[in-house]
C-alpha cells in the first residue's frame, strides 16, 4: 500500500490530463484492463481515453475529502469528493469518486473508478 500524498498525486495527474486535453497522459495513467462505473455506464480504458479527443473536458476541478482504503501491499483504494466544473460552463458538479490504484511491472495504475454524483436523493 503507498500514502496518501502519493496516491493524491496519481489520481491529480488524472485529472490535469482532463484539463489538458492529454491522452497520453490518460491512457498511461490507467491500466489496460481499467474499468469505470458511472452514471452514464460501464467504460473501459478506450472510452475514458477517447473523450478527450476533442479537447479537454474539465476545465478546473478541486479534490477534497481524501482517505485511503488499504487493499493489499501492490493495491489501494482512494476516495474523496471531487468539485469540477466543464469547460464553457458555470455550474459546478460535484461527485464522490472511488479509484482504486494497484501497482503493476511498470508502476502504479489505476485499474478501477467509479463516480457517484451529489445531488438531491434519487427517488
Amino acid at each position: 500500500m503507498t500514502d496518501l500524498a502519493t496516491l493524491l498525486e496519481l489520481e491529480h495527474g488524472v485529472w490535469r490530463a482532463l484539463v489538458d486535453g492529454d491522452a497520453d497522459a490518460d491512457r498511461r495513467a490507467l491500466s489496460a484492463d481499467f474499468l469505470g462505473v458511472y452514471p452514464t455506464g460501464f467504460a473501459g480504458r478506450a472510452e475514458h481515453v477517447g473523450q478527450l479527443a476533442d479537447g479537454p473536458t474539465v476545465a478546473e476541478y478541486e479534490l477534497t475529502d481524501a482517505r485511503v482504503v488499504p487493499v493489499s501491499a501492490d493495491a489501494a483504494l482512494l476516495v474523496y469528493r471531487a468539485t469540477y466544473r466543464r469547460p464553457g460552463g458555470d455550474d459546478r458538479q460535484l461527485m464522490y469518486v472511488s479509484s482504486l490504484w494497484c501497482r503493476r511491472a511498470d508502476g502504479w495504475v489505476n485499474t478501477f473508478s467509479q463516480d457517484t454524483p451529489i445531488g438531491p436523493p434519487v427517488v
